[in-house]
C-alpha cells in the first residue's frame, strides 16, 4: 500500500467524518488525533505491507516474564476458519480438584500477549482466585498493527473468522481442562474491548459476561471510514445484541482522545436494551463517585431483583486510552485509578472485594 493511497484513504476518512481541512476541536489537532487513532485502532488489512511510520512512532511492546508462580505455556488453535497462537495461565494454586473459571484477554493493537499480561497483572488475579487466563494473539497478517478487526463487518458475526477463532480457542482449553462453563468471561483493551463486546452478542451461549476497557460498540463501523468516525462518537452509536443478554462492564477514560468515553456509554445502553428485550427489568443503582490511585472515578451498576450486578459503568475522570491501574511493565497502561483487573474479576466472579450495592429509590 503506497503513501498516496494511505493519504488519500485518510483524506476521504476525514471528510467523511465531517473531520476535514482546518478542522479543529477544542484546540486540538484533529489530523494528529488521527494519526494517533491509526496506531491504537489498527485500521489497515496490511497482510504484506509494513507498519505505516506513523505506527513506528508507538513503542514496541516490552517482553517480560510473568512474576505469578504458575504455568504461562503457548499453545496454538486451529480450525476452519484459521490459526492463532495463544498463552495460556494455569495458577499453581488450581488443584487437580479445582472447576476453574476462564477469563479470555484482547490485546489491543501494537499489543501482544506477554506484554499484555505484564500490563494488566491478570495472573497475579488468576493465582489468587484461581482461574485460567488465555491470552490470544492477533497475527501482522490478519492486521498490520496487531489489532482485531472489529471494525469489519465480516468479523462482526457469528461465523466471522476472528469470533469463529476465539471461540474455538476456548473450545480447546475447556478440552484440556475441567472448566466451569458457566464462568467463561472475555474482556480487553480498545480493538480488544471492541472484540469483546462482539464475541457477548455474538456468542452469548459461550461467555457469561464480557469487560470492555476503552471500547466500541458492535456494529458502530464497517470500514476505515465509519471507524474513524465511530471513534470520536459522529457516527451512529452501534446495534443492539438481537438476542441473548449477556453481564457486561464498561471502564473508559472520559478523556480518551482515541476512543470517545461515549463508545462506553453506548455498549452500556445495549446491554441494558438486551436484558429489556429479555424480560429482566434491572434497577439501577445510586452513582458513586470515589477515589482511587490519584484519580477520581464514577461507577454505576444495574441489578437483578437479587442484588446482583448484570451492568456496570466505570467513568474515570481525567483517563486516558490506557488500561487503569495497570503495570508499566506493559505498553498503554496508567499506575492510576481504580485497579481495571481487580475490577473485572470482582464483576465476573462475585469476589469478597466487591463493593456493597446501595437501592436508589
Amino acid at each position: 500500500m503506497d503513501s498516496t493511497f494511505i493519504s488519500d484513504t485518510i483524506n476521504r476518512a476525514l471528510t467523511t467524518a465531517g473531520l476535514g481541512p482546518g478542522y479543529r476541536a477544542q484546540g486540538i489537532d484533529i489530523h494528529r488525533v488521527i494519526e494517533d487513532a491509526l496506531a491504537s485502532a489498527g485500521l489497515a488489512h496490511a497482510p504484506s505491507a509494513p507498519p505505516r511510520t506513523a505506527l513506528d512512532d508507538v513503542r514496541d511492546a516490552p517482553r517480560r516474564a510473568p512474576a505469578a508462580p504458575g504455568r504461562f505455556v503457548w499453545h496454538r488453535h486451529t480450525g476452519p476458519h484459521g490459526s492463532r497462537d495463544y498463552r495460556l495461565y494455569v495458577p499453581a494454586s488450581c488443584t487437580d480438584a479445582c472447576r476453574p473459571a476462564l477469563v479470555m484477554m484482547l490485546h489491543g493493537c501494537k499489543q501482544h500477549p506477554d506484554d499484555f499480561a505484564a500490563g494488566t497483572r491478570m495472573n497475579e488475579l488468576a493465582e489468587r482466585h484461581g482461574f485460567l487466563v488465555a491470552y490470544p494473539a492477533q497475527t501482522r497478517r490478519a492486521n498490520g498493527s496487531n489489532c482485531w478487526n472489529w471494525f469489519d463487518t465480516a468479523q462482526q458475526q457469528r461465523s466471522g473468522g476472528e469470533p469463529s477463532i476465539l471461540a474455538g480457542i476456548v473450545d480447546d482449553i475447556n478440552a484440556m481442562y475441567p472448566v466451569d462453563r458457566s464462568k467463561v468471561y472475555v474482556a480487553g483493551l480498545s480493538a480488544g474491548a471492541a472484540m469483546a463486546v462482539i464475541l457477548g452478542q455474538t456468542h452469548p451461549d459461550l461467555f457469561a459476561g464480557i469487560g470492555a476497557h476503552s471500547g466500541l460498540p458492535k456494529g458502530v463501523a464497517h470500514d476505515v471510514p465509519s471507524a474513524f468516525a465511530a471513534m470520536q462518537s459522529r457516527t451512529q452509536q452501534g446495534s443492539g445484541s438481537g438476542g441473548r443478554a449477556v453481564r457486561t462492564m464498561v471502564i473508559h477514560g472520559d478523556a480518551d482522545a482515541t476512543v470517545n468515553v461515549a463508545n462506553g456509554s453506548a455498549i452500556i445502553r445495549h446491554a441494558l436494551d438486551a436484558y429489556k428485550q429479555s424480560g429482566v427489568h434491572l434497577q439501577p443503582q445510586a452513582v458513586q463517585t470515589l477515589e482511587r490511585g490519584g484519580r477520581r472515578y464514577s461507577s454505576r451498576a444495574f441489578c437483578d431483583e437479587l442484588g446482583m450486578p448484570l451492568v456496570e459503568e466505570c467513568v474515570i475522570h481525567g483517563g486516558g486510552h490506557a488500561w487503569s491501574g495497570g503495570d508499566t511493565a506493559g505498553s498503554f497502561t496508567d499506575r492510576s485509578g481504580p485497579d481495571a483487573s481487580e475490577e473485572f474479576v470482582r464483576f465476573f466472579l462475585g469476589s469478597s472485594g466487591a463493593r456493597p450495592i446501595t437501592r436508589s429509590d
